[in-house]
């Protein structure tokens, strides 16, 4: 069954609300808070944008979108988990939080042929466009890698200076790749983070230089 333009960019805008609302509420804590913090409304809204974008990609048969959703999404239930949020989502939800990206992986790759046409073979998209917007995409994910080491080693979960300037630089590469593309949804989603980035890094520079003068 063919599925209409519209309702493939609705599953897109939707997940740009979710990422947009996790980066609003994040940035209003932090200003309030003189300091930039992790709050777990931050990591559901990420769950459920990354769930939804995940869904847009397959219906775009854009695999960079896909793949930066992969890298991300078990770093958001593991920061959920760190702030304790995690006991109070019910069982049956939480296997169906666990095991979603992995059996629609098992659906996308189970004929290895069609997918490789799909995403590799991609008219649409020429292996070079595909490389630069997976690129843009690591980057951007990488950032949550980062923040679950950072994190990890500091026992909590926080949102380092490094997450930010990696968002940013992640960010650039995905707008424009999303320019190659005429994707409005990545082009306005990306394009809302970047004041938010930029504040969070004046937010954390604050906080140390306060910090420093404190001490």
């Amino acid at each position: 069954m063919q599925i209409s333009s519209f309702c493939v960019y609705a599953v897109g805008f939707l997940a740009q609300i979710f990422f947009s609302a996790r980066i609003l509420y994040q940035w209003f804590a932090s200003e309030k808070a003189g300091k930039v913090l992790s709050p777990p409304a931050f990591w559901v809204f990420s769950i459920l944008g990354s769930f939804l974008l995940f869904i847009y990609g397959v219906l775009r048969n854009d695999f960079a979108i896909i793949l930066g959703q992969f890298i991300s999404y078990y770093i958001y239930l593991w920061n959920l988990n760190m702030q304790g949020k995690w006991t109070e989502i019910a069982g049956v939800f939480k296997i169906v939080l666990i095991l979603t990206p992995l059996v629609a992986t098992a659906l996308l790759l189970r004929n290895v042929t069609l997918f490789t046409d799909t995403f590799f073979n991609n008219k649409n998209v020429p292996i070079w466009l595909l490389i630069f917007g997976s690129a843009g995409q690591i980057i951007f994910a990488l950032r949550f890698i980062y923040q679950f080491f950072y994190s990890a080693v500091h026992h909590e979960s926080v949102l380092p200076t490094g997450f930010w300037i990696l968002s940013l630089l992640g960010s650039l590469l995905i707008i424009s790749y999303a320019i190659f593309r005429e994707d409005p949804v990545l082009i306005l989603g990306q394009s809302f983070g970047f004041a938010a980035y930029i504040r969070n890094l004046m937010i954390s520079h604050k906080s140390r230089k306060l910090t420093a003068y404190e001490k």
